[in-house]
């Protein structure tokens, strides 16, 4: 079988022969893959001209409701991933992984929305007095890039790999061009498949490239945005091409490190937490036979406990099952191919130079159901470093499989200088009861690293683990690994849109950013917005309230009902040497003045007040001060029906400004109403 690319709308077969892919755990032939005919200028070029326009014309919202979608119609069709990640060598373990840790990054962006308006733009951070008077005034706004994400993925988890990153561009309204490595592309191609065949991404969203990309990079646009996932050393390379740095183009490196887990000097055997951290090198060394970027390459032992260590490591590791993955009792698969295991060989005879070999072997070991000679096995590998301070191959050679090197340290600064000679990596983890123990490595560690996890028994049974990235969190780190940064929850998702600082008065920002912005002119109506459907509100429509006095008698009450009696509300004879001139009215009674203001009180559209946000006390108020409301529709958030009974709403933020017979702001806050629609269909 001949795997096709999926480029300008068409599936497409490559020319001549191309290269043979083979089950990782017989050596048969999958497939073969070529991309020689493929026009990457027009693959760019149909990316830009009709993915980039139907993405950018669709709101956050919309976007993320299609990644749900999606995620939806691959979740139906996952078993049949499975059947095409077997060929890869992985186990269950290793196929959930990638195939539904994938699609769990599409559901976690589609959820995302939720923190961006339902606007096909953002705004960003907030408003920037420019002058005196508060006529002329800055905010930023984001907006989509214009171009195409160029995805050059790794071949460890050709699923996750592509999900993850393309799950943020298409939030963000970027198409993507995604390169998975050849070696297992096939499995990226299935699901690029039911992608496609879905119908639920517009057309040009998404293209695929089973084969060679090289010269793709020339064709790359100041718009455009590139990633890389693989080796240091590939990535340098990519990260320097003139064109890249020609258009400024940005490139996001997230390169294979040598990450390291440390066992605290409190950990010692006995304990839950050295179990833990056994349990935790023993997965992290066999998941996906050890070929993950965030697999750990140096365990960092006390000195005192190298031997516990050494030995109970040994023991799980000789539990491990290694062979075909479809017999039962199997726990560790092949590597993905033949290279793999060349490479990796060629690596653990470098580390040997300089270390002992403490457990395992590159060719005495047993498999079940399976032959050294036709799949892609290798044993796992651990080495024992007694000096990791002048030995240092561990510090700069990765072997991209099944190998760790246990490494003593004396003290945690030890423990902390070593975990930073790998020159940066994507993770790091510590496993320690002693919380000040946890806080001193975090501290002198982080610098250096991208997540540190620290473990206990406190959080272990929910804990994701040393090796999962996490769609909230930024996956990256700096120096070796890459100094990119991927995922992140909305972090990632800025990196496809453009920051643009806009300036004007606050009116036209207004106008421009569908947000009220303080000091615009106001929009006056004689119908309170109580009584309005969520349709019929505008930005900027202002309600002038009535007014009252604050009396004696109402801060009295006040504290009588919410039993707040500090001080300066009820013991006047206390205010020497504070800010305070008298008696000062509650800023909750004040809020709650406002709100008895401003409030429509016969029923109506709207449904209930939803939350507040961002609520100031800004001047005192004291006995005798007449406040005022302006009540004004500041933003508008299109809602979701959950099913066909819902009730169709949306959420409209009110700025309240409580002023006083000054004119000036004593209070201000933002409140949130559910109000429902005129139009109950959607």
């Amino acid at each position: 079988m001949k795997l096709q690319n999926y480029a300008q709308g068409k599936w497409v077969n490559g020319e001549g022969d191309g290269q043979q892919l083979v089950n990782a755990v017989n050596g048969d032939l999958v497939a073969e893959a070529t991309s020689k005919g493929l026009d990457f200028g027009d693959m760019m070029k149909y990316a830009r001209e009709v993915g980039s326009p139907a993405l950018r014309k669709l709101t956050f919202h919309e976007r993320g409701r299609m990644l749900k979608a999606l995620a939806f119609h691959l979740m139906e069709k996952k078993e049949e991933f499975y059947k095409v990640s077997a060929y890869t060598g992985a186990t269950r373990v290793d196929s959930w992984i990638d195939i539904e840790g994938g699609i769990g990054n599409l559901f976690s962006n589609a959820s995302l929305r939720k923190q961006f308006p339902n606007e096909t733009f953002a705004l960003d951070g907030e408003i920037a007095p420019l002058s005196k008077n508060g006529t002329f005034i800055g905010h930023h706004i984001l907006t989509s890039k214009q171009g195409v994400a160029i995805h050059i993925n790794a071949f460890n988890f050709p699923v996750w790999g592509m999900l993850e990153k393309i799950a943020v561009n298409l939030l963000a309204g970027v198409p993507a061009i995604v390169k998975p490595a050849t070696v297992t592309s096939y499995l990226t191609e299935a699901v690029v498949r039911e992608i496609v065949a879905s119908g639920i991404l517009p057309e040009g969203s998404l293209q695929l490239i089973c084969g060679s990309a090289r010269g793709i990079l020339d064709y790359v646009e100041s718009s455009d945005v590139v990633t890389f996932t693989g080796s240091a050393s590939t990535g340098k390379m990519l990260k320097s091409h003139p064109r890249l740095v020609e258009e400024s183009v940005p490139f996001n490196m997230e390169a294979d490190s040598l990450n390291c887990s440390v066992l605290g000097e409190d950990a010692v055997p006995g304990t839950p937490e050295f179990d833990l951290f056994i349990k935790e090198v023993q997965k992290e060394m066999t998941v996906k036979a050890g070929q993950k970027c965030t697999a750990i390459r140096r365990v960092l032992v006390p000195e005192k406990l190298v031997e516990d260590v050494q030995i109970a490591l040994g023991q799980r590791l000789a539990k491990t099952v290694i062979g075909d993955p479809s017999q039962e009792g199997v726990r560790m698969g092949p590597l993905a191919g033949k290279e793999q295991v060349a490479e990796v060989t060629a690596q653990v005879a470098k580390l040997a130079e300089s270390q002992e070999i403490v457990y395992g072997s590159l060719t005495d070991f047993n498999l079940i159901g399976a032959d050294k000679n036709k799949g892609s096995f290798l044993s796992p590998i651990l080495f024992l470093n007694n000096d990791p301070f002048n030995k240092t191959d561990c510090h700069d050679i990765e072997a991209f499989g099944p190998v760790s090197t246990i490494l003593p340290y004396k003290t945690i600064e030890e423990a902390i200088e070593l975990a930073k000679m790998g020159k940066g990596s994507l993770v790091c983890s510590i496993v320690t009861a002693d919380d000040q123990i946890a806080k001193e490595f975090v501290f002198g560690a982080a610098a250096m690293h991208g997540r540190i996890l620290v473990l206990n028994a406190d959080c272990a049974k929910e804990s994701t683990g040393h090796g999962s990235p996490m769609p909230q969190l930024t996956h990256g780190g700096p120096g070796r690994a890459g100094g990119g940064e991927e995922m992140g929850g909305m972090r990632g998702v800025k990196h496809y849109l453009q920051r643009t600082a806009i300036q004007g008065s606050p009116t036209t920002l207004t106008a421009i950013t569908n947000q009220y912005q303080s000091g615009g002119k106001f929009k006056h109506d004689k119908v309170h917005p109580f009584r309005k459907h969520f349709e019929e509100l505008e930005i900027g429509e202002t309600w002038i309230t009535a007014k009252h006095t604050v009396t004696e008698t109402d801060i009295v009450n006040f504290a009588n009902v919410s039993g707040d009696n500090f001080y300066a509300h009820m013991d006047v004879t206390s205010l020497e040497g504070t800010i305070f001139e008298e008696r000062v009215a509650h800023g909750y009674f004040i809020l709650s003045k406002a709100a008895g203001l401003f409030v429509e009180p016969a029923k109506g559209p709207v449904l209930l007040n939803y939350g507040l946000e961002d609520a100031r006390f800004v001047k005192p108020v004291y006995v005798g001060t007449t406040i005022g409301v302006k009540f004004t529709v500041k933003e508008k958030v299109d809602g979701e029906k959950r099913d066909e009974e819902d009730i169709a709403k949306g959420i409209v933020k009110f700025l309240v400004d409580v002023y006083d017979q000054t004119g000036e702001t004593v209070a201000i806050a933002t409140i949130l109403t559910m109000v429902k629609k005129i139009d109950q269909s959607n």
